[in-house]
């Protein structure tokens, strides 16, 4: 089997870009169905084609994917077709200031995943999505982290943009930038404890699978190492630290 059909083959839990966000979802979801006894209900908010919400609603809850992308929303309904999960997941198009008329009811879970770095003010997507959590119940937020970028500006030699990247206020390295902002650490957990959370866990992901070359992992035997090795590192007391040149940081949190 070629490297590229084994690409094809792996999916959310597997795929080195997600597979340690999903293995936080899917512990914490499950955990709260039993607490709950009943599946949770989950709003994906910028969930575009569904990597995430697929998955959920094959594992038996019921979520509903908002986004402003007819095109995301269009692939997403022909991926839960092939799924078979139409009974468990829906879709419409919206944002964060459109929830409260979409939702029937509040929601046990919301992630956003990908999405509060292009939002125009990520303080008030936030406000808008605690106004939707039952209490007790949980955000995960997946967003960049800025020294993932100074790092990688660094490495390809560009200092100047690495030096911008640094001392920026919304971490971009440029005006090329194709991200509007990034965030540091600290930053986001601010962000979500001023939006009426408490932050349970926060760490970054992708620490080094953005920068090892591919041949260095094209078995599965090889990514599950390297995950295994950005878990350790990113949770380890000694060495947490280094989660900070992730590209990508997780918080998850619990609405008070």
């Amino acid at each position: 089997m070629t490297s590229e059909r084994r690409r094809a083959r792996r999916g959310v839990e597997t795929e080195l870009r997600t597979a340690a966000v999903w293995e936080t979802v899917a512990t914490l979801t499950e955990q709260r169905r039993r607490e709950l006894a009943r599946p949770l209900r989950v709003l994906d908010l910028g969930g575009g084609t569904g990597g995430l919400a697929v998955p959920l609603a094959r594992a038996g809850h019921e979520v509903i994917v908002v986004d402003p992308s007819p095109d995301a929303l269009a692939a997403l309904r022909r991926r839960v077709g092939e799924a078979g999960v139409e009974d468990n997941l829906r879709s419409t198009q919206g944002d964060a200031d459109d929830l409260r008329s979409i939702l029937k009811a509040r929601v046990d879970l919301v992630c956003l995943h990908g999405t509060l770095e292009v939002v125009d003010n990520p303080r008030h997507t936030l406000a808008k999505i605690a106004d939707v959590v039952t209490p007790g119940g949980h955000l995960s937020v997946v967003t960049a982290q800025r020294m993932a970028a100074v790092l990688a500006r660094t490495l390809a030699g560009h200092f100047a943009q690495a030096r911008a990247a640094l001392e920026s206020p919304d971490g971009r390295w440029g005006p090329a930038d194709p991200l509007p902002r990034r965030f540091d650490q600290s930053q986001l957990e601010a962000l979500v404890i001023a939006a009426g959370f408490d932050v349970t866990s926060s760490h970054g992901v992708r620490l080094f699978s953005d920068l090892v070359p591919s041949a260095a992992i094209d078995t599965d035997a090889d990514r599950a190492a390297l995950l295994e090795l950005e878990q350790a590192l990113a949770t380890h007391p000694e060495f947490s630290v280094l989660g900070q040149i992730g590209s990508a940081i997780h918080v998850v949190a619990r609405r008070h």
